[in-house]
């Protein structure tokens, strides 16, 4: 087994903390559940998760790639990884966590809004970059292959990411309205990722 238990819950929690703390990803799926339904919400929801496939195969390829071929190139996207998680930490938690509802829109198939929310998700370079830097935090030297266990780890992410995206999506209206009238639970997620991150990026920096 390439993964071990302790490595896959201690994953878990910090991939579902990233998750559930207010960003672009979950307030589309509010919106698009607010707006459409709740079925619609579970299309965006489920589809945007699932999006986090391309980014686990581009770091699962690119990482045995860069390892491969130069330590210091490695060295140089380790840095730069923790860094922006640095950054993206910093950023939550300066984060107002609010939420305002958006405008009704007209009704729409479902296939669509999953195929939606799979390419929002796909082609955000910043979600490839997050990617490169988030997952090789879980990797165990000498338990297996480095890309192997990038894959299965990414395959975990978007799993967790499309169940609670989904279920975000068929809550919506509940939630929505939850957090518009308590702008603290916003703000309570936002300082819960944005230490996860810190913590995550200054270890990616100063650990070899």
């Amino acid at each position: 087994m390439l993964l071990e238990p302790g490595q896959i819950a201690g994953f878990l929690l910090a991939a579902v903390a990233v998750t559930l703390a207010p960003g672009p990803d979950n307030l589309m799926v509010l919106s698009l559940g607010l707006s459409r339904g709740r079925r619609a919400g579970m299309a965006f929801g489920i589809g945007c998760g699932l999006g986090c496939l391309s980014h686990t195969l581009l770091a699962a390829l690119g990482l045995a790639a860069v390892i491969q071929a130069s330590p210091g190139a490695f060295l140089a996207l380790r840095l730069c990884g923790g860094a922006y998680l640095v950054w993206l930490g910093i950023g939550a938690l300066r984060g107002g966590g609010g939420f305002a509802p958006p405008p009704a829109v007209g009704p729409a198939r479902l296939a669509p809004l999953f195929w939606r929310g799979l390419l929002a998700n796909a082609i955000n370079p910043k979600v490839i970059l997050f990617f490169l830097a988030f997952l090789p935090q879980f990797v165990i030297a000498g338990r297996g292959d480095e890309a192997v266990q990038i894959a299965l780890l990414g395959g975990l992410f978007a799993a967790q990411a499309a169940l609670l995206f989904g279920l975000l999506g068929a809550l919506a209206g509940r939630i929505g309205g939850w957090l518009h009238r308590r702008p603290g639970a916003g703000k309570w997620l936002d300082r819960c990722a944005g230490g996860v991150l810190i913590a995550l990026g200054a270890r990616l920096m100063v650990t070899r």
